[in-house]
């Protein structure tokens, strides 16, 4: 059985197509796809003098076409986003093009679960971009979208989960604290600020763990949830996207019933 435990850093995005999203709105993830509603999903290539856009899709996703439809939306509100900063200049030009660099990757698929990972950033001026990144776990039987809010509906059940990935994200700082052979002192003062970004940014309640993906034991089972925090998150923009693994005897208490069944144990 695998069972993933702890917590890792990600590749940063590299600083000419990422950047610091404090005035930026994250892109809304819709939870509910209309299955009426025909859709088909193509990759784009789009570029010109003022902008550049390039989107890519796992290649058989429009086999579910309630989860293709939640992407393109994504999708369709990180463009939007986009082309609001261009129409900004008017008539005018930026001075490089502004950017959106999005891929979508499914990391998962069994008759009961299909996960997507999506990653990228959208540069609209300044150092770097702002990151993109989202998680999206289908349940085709139900052709629904399952969120953190669905998996563990009472508010209080997310303390346990949260505490778990608090210690995994401090372990990893104090690792790279160590590893970064700093002055005593600006340890202390880095721990200060690690510990200050990962206690706001772990907060018990599902907004905080809406991005995971299932990792799957041999017989399909989940064994842990891969949540995943975005820079800025838990952490600086240099220690770039962190996850953490929780297997699944820490979350199975706090499960709702109805999708008690997906997970091992």
């Amino acid at each position: 059985m695998l069972v993933l435990a702890g917590c890792k850093r990600e590749e940063a995005t590299p600083a000419a197509t990422t950047a610091q999203p404090k005035s930026a709105e994250p892109v809304q993830v819709p939870t509910v796809a209309d299955p009426a509603v025909p859709v088909e999903l193509k990759d784009v290539i789009e570029t010109n003098d003022r902008y550049a856009i390039g989107i890519s899709y796992p290649p058989n996703i429009n086999q579910y076409p309630g989860l293709a439809k939640v992407l393109g939306d994504y999708s369709s509100a990180a463009r939007a986003e986009l082309m609001e900063a261009v129409e900004a200049f008017g008539n005018d030009k930026p001075s490089a093009p502004y950017e959106l660099s999005l891929s979508f990757e499914q990391v998962v698929e069994t008759p009961q679960l299909v996960a997507v990972a999506a990653d990228g950033s959208r540069y609209t001026g300044g150092a770097h971009g702002q990151p993109l990144i989202a998680r999206f776990v289908w349940l085709p039987q139900q052709n629904q979208l399952l969120t953190a809010a669905q998996l563990v509906p009472q508010p209080q059940n997310w303390k346990p989960i949260s505490d778990y990935v608090r210690l995994q994200l401090l372990t990893a700082a104090e690792a790279r604290a160590a590893a970064d052979d700093l002055d005593p002192a600006d340890r202390v003062e880095l721990m200060k600020t690690s510990t200050r970004m990962i206690d706001e940014g772990t907060q018990a309640n599902a907004e905080n763990f809406s991005e995971f993906v299932p990792v799957l034991n041999a017989e399909g089972k989940i064994a842990a949830l891969r949540f995943v925090f975005p820079p800025y998150q838990v952490g600086p923009y240099a220690d770039g996207t962190q996850t953490v693994d929780v297997p699944a005897e820490v979350l199975r208490p706090h499960i709702a019933p109805e999708f008690a069944g997906l997970f091992a144990g």
